[in-house]
């Protein structure tokens, strides 16, 4: 590998760094010669080179296009994959066998091998080229029931410890391998910038330098060590490093959003942690959905193939993610020949496959993708399957680990997982030394995130956002109660679970446990850092406590670090132990002392992100100009440290009660200070929690559809009277926006509308005061099936009576039997298709 100055140079400090170096390029300039060149470790070789271009003589335009187009198994069968000779399958984040989220791995494997097998089968002419199944194995095989769920990379990243990376990727790789996968879409080597970010999480640092360390060990833990005996065999898996380029750096943390930092900023920062994956030897890389200075990076040519391809000599295949080819300027979801001019090798179109199909064999055929692009993308592809030596292996269930499902969740695997919860928990406080616990006392254990496996594993697991899920789906899994309960009792003390506080007997200490609902990308973004609290009001649980004469120790869940001030304040101790995945257990393992009463285990875990010291803190990475953190980039007590804070300033920076944003609902949830009800023809109100719902009397159900993103809308089925309701936290003041003849704009389908059906919006001021807007003549007007823009303008909700300095609901839709309308986002706004009248 050669050096890479810039970035040695600049390692914890490059923002500060590359903005000196490079302040008077010109914005979205990229100059390959710049970049860094690390070695690709495989060297070419001659046999497969022969292969490929034997296999490549006999295929024709159409066997090409389908080696570069994948698509998701909810969207093709094995038969269509025996058809059209995809080269590729995924497993989005919302796709199971049986379209059922917990589905049992026995049927995972059976889905494997009938792929595979259409791929095989050339009874109707096609040449046989064993197909790949790529699927997000985030924090371990996370979408099958049963498998090691380890922590999520945030907490990876504060253990410092490569050599557990290198094995809780190995480990990652034998599960998956079991059900009959041989390609994960990870590691994610995103360096965030701005913990807003929904993804926050999956990125190991704000530090490229220690994202740098972690990458290539990852890598090789999944894949083997290039040029090794065991490298790609059947107990490695391929992998993705992702997502190029960009995705942590994007203005305001937004999801997908424009990163407009300088060439070398992009280059050291962002860039840091594909120089060691390529050099071990990544077999792939997959395009993000940001853009560079407003290019999309699924069509960047400079930086796909000129840096990525050309100076940084990657010798695998480019994919892309989820539709991203369709945000290419002049593209749709289903005609993209820019994307593979631009460099990638295989676009990932899971439900759009077929129409990008289509079009790609007519672009090869009139010229506008070159012939030598597509065999290029062809050539990488059929590389990295006889690497895997793909070509000679059988079906899925007949290799090595196939069906091997013990290995799911093996007391070996868990007992790694559960030695990196251990080493992720970081210690913030520790007043008086009263950390760690004797066991044998009375422990309340407190909280709504003491015994929930969904908060502790976060999103990525078994469902995309990771909601939804039950405990019955963690059969090889420990909640923080759990662990902490068996100890307790082990020792001779007494453990009482009492999640909202209210305790039996008054017991010697309390564990509070809470922090963040899970989520993924996008409908993570936040508008601020302030910790919100949870429905049991955490902050008050802990005050409740300590007013008790009860000391607490505070256990925060969470995929970044938010502003706790008043809640570490309210604590004895705090400790910041992220997402840590099945193994509950290892927060007791630090928590509490042994029989011998001395500490079975240290914190040893450090800050991989700094924690803010306002919840407009949003610039807070070590190394930047006027750095300075509530906790600074590797903070992280030990027992052997004093541990007592002196209170720390509860001002947030913010005005905490305000609406901080414009969008009301978003893919599928309601933003952040707002609420979203169903509610039935019986009067009966549910909030809702997971993106399939019913109301208790059936009349009003809810399901998540794909829009341009994947469940980025939610469509709702009237079967009586009901009403969808978004309900603010606190009331909202939308007068000066009244004022201002701003619209609400809700992006809506109508799927269904009987003749003469009435459909209201609605929003409330008070317990009583209540404005009611027919829409009904401009959803008749819209057109069956297609989405619209409708604007219900603010001034004919305050004509209808609502006091719109206390506005409590902002927007409700009634309808009654037989409506069934698509809702993708609801925001205030200007621009609109269709205007709704004031009186209609």
């Amino acid at each position: 590998m050669k050096p890479l100055k810039p970035l040695l140079l600049c390692a914890g400090l490059a923002l500060a760094c590359s903005s000196a170096a490079h302040a008077a390029t010109p914005a979205g300039q990229i100059h390959p010669a710049q970049w860094p060149q690390p070695s690709w470790p495989l060297p070419a070789d001659p046999a497969i080179e022969r292969r490929i271009d034997d296999l490549m003589a006999k295929m024709s335009v159409e066997d090409k296009v389908g080696q570069i187009v994948q698509g998701d198994i909810a969207s093709v069968t094995p038969a269509e994959v025996r058809k059209y000779r995809l080269g590729s399958v995924l497993a989005g984040g919302g796709s199971d066998p049986g379209g059922r989220y917990n589905a049992r791995p026995a049927e995972w494997l059976a889905l494997a091998d009938a792929y595979w097998e259409a791929s095989m089968d050339t009874s109707g002419g096609g040449h046989a080229i064993p197909i790949i199944w790529g699927i997000d194995a985030m924090h371990g095989q996370s979408n099958v029931v049963g498998a090691t769920l380890f922590p999520h990379n945030i907490g990876l990243g504060a253990t410092r410890n490569p050599d557990l990376l290198r094995e809780i990727a190995r480990i990652t790789a034998v599960e998956t391998r079991t059900t009959g996968m041989e390609w994960t879409f990870a590691p994610t080597v995103a360096v965030p910038q701005d913990d807003r970010w929904g993804r926050a999480y999956e990125g190991y640092s704000e530090d490229p330098a220690l994202v740098a360390r972690y990458a290539g060990v990852f890598v090789e833990g999944l894949q083997g060590k290039a040029g090794a005996a065991d490298f790609l065999d059947d107990h490695h898996v391929m992998t993705t490093v992702k997502h190029f380029l960009g995705d942590g750096g994007t203005t305001n943390g937004k999801d997908q959003g424009d990163t407009t930092v300088t060439e070398a900023q992009l280059r050291d920062i962002h860039a840091a942690g594909y120089v060691p994956a390529i050099a071990a030897g990544a077999q792939s890389v997959m395009a993000s959905f940001n853009s560079f200075h407003g290019e999309k990076m699924h069509g960047h040519k400079p930086l796909l193939t000129d840096v990525l391809k050309g100076q940084m000599n990657f010798g695998g295949f480019v994919v892309g993610d989820w539709n991203g080819h369709g945000q290419v300027k002049g593209c749709t979801n289903t005609d993209c020949a820019q994307t593979y001019v631009a460099g990638m090798d295989m676009a990932m179109a899971p439900d759009t496959w077929k129409g990008l199909y289509e079009s790609t064999v007519k672009h090869v055929n009139d010229g506008t993708l070159p012939m030598a692009r597509l065999d290029d993308a062809v050539r990488r592809i059929l590389r990295a399957k006889l690497r895997m030596g793909l070509f000679e292996k059988p079906k899925p269930s007949a290799r090595a680990l196939g069906g091997r499902f013990e290995l799911l969740g093996s007391p070996r695997h868990r007992a790694v997982a559960r030695q990196a919860v251990r080493e992720s928990l970081v210690l913030l406080k520790n007043q008086g030394g009263l950390l760690p616990l004797p066991p044998k006392q009375r422990v309340l254990v407190a909280g709504d995130g003491a015994d929930s496996m969904t908060r502790q594993t976060g999103g990525w697991t078994l469902t995309w956002q990771g909601d939804g899920t039950k405990r019955d789906d963690f059969p090889n899994a420990d909640t923080l109660w759990d662990g902490l309960k068996a100890q307790v009792q082990a020792a001779g003390g007494n453990a009482e679970l009492a999640l909202d506080g209210a305790y039996r007997t008054k017991p010697d200490v309390a564990i509070v446990v809470f922090g963040e609902d899970p989520y993924a990308e996008f409908q993570g973004d936040l508008p601020d850092l302030m910790f919100k609290g949870g429905r049991s009001g955490d902050l008050e649980l802990i005050r409740k406590l300590k007013a008790d004469g009860i000391p607490v120790v505070a256990v925060f869940i969470s995929g970044r670090p938010l502003w706790l001030n008043r809640e570490i304040n309210a604590a004895d101790a705090f400790v910041a132990a992220w997402l840590p995945g099945s193994e509950g257990a290892g927060v007791a393992d630090v928590l509490l002392r042994g029989p011998d009463g001395k500490a079975q285990h240290d914190f040893s875990g450090k800050l991989s992100f700094s924690w803010p010291r306002r919840a407009d803190q949003y610039a807070n990475n070590v190394g930047q100009p006027g750095y300075d953190p509530q906790f600074a980039f590797g903070y992280g007590l030990t027992y052997a440290d004093k541990g007592d804070l002196q209170p720390l300033s509860e001002e947030p920076g913010i005005d905490p009660t305000a609406s901080r944003t414009s969008t009301w609902f978003d893919r599928g949830v309601a933003a952040t200070g707002l609420t979203l009800r169903l509610t039935g023809a019986d009067g009966e109100a549910m909030d809702i929690v997971h993106p399939n719902a019913t109301t208790a009397d059936g009349s009003v159900a809810m399901t998540a559809i794909n829009t341009e993103v994947q469940e980025g809308g939610r469509q709702f089925s009237f079967a009586g009277n009901g009403l969808i309701e978004l309900r603010a936290n606190a009331p909202l003041d939308l007068d000066r926006e009244t004022n201002g003849d701003v619209f609400v704009i809700s992006t809506l389908r109508v799927d269904a509308l009987p003749a003469g059906a009435r459909v209201s919006y609605l929003a409330t001021s008070g317990k009583t005061t209540r404005g009611d807007v027919s829409i009904s003549k401009a959803l008749t007007a819209a057109k069956v099936g297609q989405w619209t823009r409708l604007g219900v303008p603010l001034r004919c909700v305050r004509g209808a009576g609502v006091d719109m300095k206390q506005v409590d609901i902002p927007m409700a839709l009634q309808a009654g039997k037989g409506v069934r309308l698509s809702l993708a986002k609801v925001a205030i706004g200007t621009d609109y298709d269709q205007e709704v009248t004031c009186a209609e």
